[in-house]
């Protein structure tokens, strides 16, 4: 702190990634000493460890570890032949990436709105989204839950949209990974689901990095295939189209070490969500989460009345608080992907949330002296 910041307005992280270092002590960095000595910097033996370690967690009989979260969502597409003529259900209120793979392939993403309360994708206007597509002349191929700021998605509803209309579901797990649906692990559910390791992730890593689970064997050869350019028995008979997506041995030996806090991070994120809902409950529309569900609280988001947030996030900064806005444009209005298609009904709850929307520092580490400041500075700024 400078001696010149008073303590009411030093600066508070965002996501606070050094106390976890200093949790840790010294075996992140041994860990990446062991990778360094070994030499094995590509598919070390640490990637093999690290795949059979997040299967168990997350309860799928593979775990395929890639470059990043968006190439895990692209390789499930590329292995299931998704392109030209085909479309892709996916909510509109996320990162863009979840579409952009879509598009990438040369399939086409088409929008569906998400449920008020819990941010994630609407059944009943996937089943508008599907029909839009028909209208087309697209094949429906899939549908792209997103289990959104870490609360996972009411997979029965995806399920039974699925089943009724032959579509395979990828749970994009991206902000999800850790959570659960009715007692099971996110990774469990539909034909695939895809995570991200990205550093601010609530398991991320010191670079890029993602994984894919799946329990299909057939699939998860597929994946290993493509994730290496492609390679069959042979690497220099490649047997399909690939890329190079694999995660480099450094960050699996990271991620293991992380790995093994992980269970009690969710515990401490959920304990922080929990008090920051008790304090705002009455000054904000805060985050519930659905009987059956759990959240890892990738990020923690308030609802705030029309024209609140500028004055919020600004009187919050002067105070050393920060604060930023998951999402200020859902994606079908993003100059990218504002010509993709909509779900029938259009998408009104995307509409309105984007412009409520405002999230709140969120870590494992956010103690209760520095986290009621945030509550008091947040309650002062809404009265």
């Amino acid at each position: 702190m400078n001696q010149h910041t008073k303590p009411e307005t030093a600066p508070i992280p965002f996501i606070d990634l050094a106390a976890q270092r200093k949790r840790m002590g010294g075996a992140v960095e041994a860990a990446v000493a062991r990778v360094v000595a070994g030499g094995q910097y590509i598919l070390g033996p640490e990637v093999t460890e690290l795949e059979k370690r997040l299967a168990q967690f997350a309860g799928a009989r593979h775990a395929i570890s890639c470059s990043s979260g968006t190439d895990a969502l692209q390789m499930v597409l590329m292995a299931k032949g998704v392109g030209s003529g085909d479309a892709v259900i996916c909510p509109s209120f996320t990162f863009c990436a979840t579409a952009e793979v879509v598009a990438l392939l040369g399939a086409v993403p088409v929008f569906a709105d998400v449920d008020a309360g819990t941010f994630n994708i609407n059944a009943k206007s996937a089943e508008a989204a599907i029909a839009r597509a028909e209208k087309l002349g697209l094949e429906a191929k899939a549908i792209m839950p997103v289990d959104l700021f870490g609360l996972s998605v009411d997979h029965d509803a995806v399920a039974k949209v699925a089943e009724e209309h032959g579509l395979f579901v990828l749970d994009d797990a991206a902000q999800g990974f850790g959570a659960t649906y009715k007692g099971k692990p996110i990774g469990s559910f539909g034909l695939a689901t895809a995570t991200s390791f990205f550093p601010a992730k609530p398991l991320g890593c010191y670079g890029d990095g993602g994984a894919i689970f799946t329990d299909s064997d057939e699939l998860a050869a597929a994946l290993i295939s493509i994730r290496v350019h492609g390679a069959g028995s042979d690497r220099y008979d490649n047997v399909r189209i690939g890329l190079t997506g694999r995660l480099d041995t450094i960050q699996a030996a990271v991620l293991i070490e992380k790995l093994k806090i992980f269970p009690d991070e969710i515990a401490a994120r959920d304990k922080v969500a929990k008090r920051y809902n008790d304090g705002l409950a009455k000054v904000a529309i805060v985050p519930a989460v659905p009987a059956g569900h759990t959240s890892v609280w990738a990020q923690y988001t308030i609802r705030l009345k029309p024209g609140q947030r500028d004055g919020f996030a600004n009187t919050l900064k002067e105070q050393g608080i920060p604060t930023a806005i998951y999402y200020p444009k859902p994606l079908h209005k993003q100059t990218a992907y504002k010509d993709f298609p909509v779900a029938e009904g259009g998408l009104p709850v995307s509409d309105t949330i984007s412009d409520q929307v405002i999230s709140l520092p969120m870590h494992a580490y956010l103690d209760e002296p520095t986290q009621d400041r945030i509550i008091e500075a947040a309650k002062r700024a809404l009265s």
